[in-house]
């Protein structure tokens, strides 16, 4: 994660002002206020749509058990980050010495340990080359798929077939590292109402199955 940088301001002469002092209790504070914040502004917005908060509490308790927990996790990362995409994406780095072929060919030998169909590839860097003439660092994404759990996701709701296949993409930085990234499926999973139990169950397999991969191929698993 990205940190702040504190410049303290300090007078040309005597000892720093006391009130630039940097005090992690204020900071956890601060933190605490701006999420509660944030929680208040929703309800607001609610309020003001005409939704009261019997009603919010009505929604809460149709939403899955885990839901709370999981908006709790992805509100903790967006504060941190205040990025979307750190909020809904899951991200590891690569161990350094592997080199982007090593991480793809684990990434298909895991898929077949843990039942994913790997479906296919799409080196964006090449595209990039082809479009602009030059060279380009490595980015490309990959597909993995359980057909089974995919034909109960869109029996149960024709839009999760926006989901499918699963991606996960590896992409090399300007400085040469690589990172595997995939989003963060307990979104999908808990953010709504309570999915089918064989639907949860498949998508819980899914998201474990994908996880395993991601962590696998980052230490060059197979």
């Amino acid at each position: 994660m990205d940190t702040l940088e504190r410049r303290d301001a300090v007078p040309a002469s005597g000892p720093p002002l006391a009130i630039n002092q940097y005090d992690p209790l204020q900071e956890a504070n601060l933190f605490s206020l701006l999420r509660n914040l944030l929680a208040l502004i929703g309800i607001a917005a609610l309020a003001a749509l005409g939704v009261g908060y019997a009603k919010v509490q009505s929604v809460v308790g149709q939403l899955d058990p885990g839901a709370m927990a999981t908006f709790s996790a992805a509100g903790a990362r967006y504060m941190e980050s205040l990025d979307p995409g750190v909020a809904m994406v899951k991200t590891i780095p690569v161990k350094e010495g592997l080199s982007p072929e090593d991480v793809v060919e684990s990434m298909k030998s895991l898929a077949v340990q843990h039942g994913m169909l790997f479906v296919g590839e799409s080196p964006f860097y090449k595209q990039v080359e082809a479009v602009t003439g030059k060279p380009f660092r490595f980015v490309a994404f990959y597909s993995f798929c359980d057909a089974m759990v995919g034909v109960k996701m869109i029996d149960y709701n024709p839009a999760y077939s926006a989901f499918m296949p699963c991606r996960i993409s590896l992409v090399e930085d300007p400085e040469g590292r690589l990172t595997l990234h995939m989003m963060e499926l307990d979104l999908m999973i808990h953010g709504g109402r309570p999915l089918p139990p064989e639907v949860k169950e498949g998508a819980i397999r899914v998201r474990d199955a994908l996880d395993k991969i991601l962590k696998g191929a980052a230490s060059g698993e197979f």
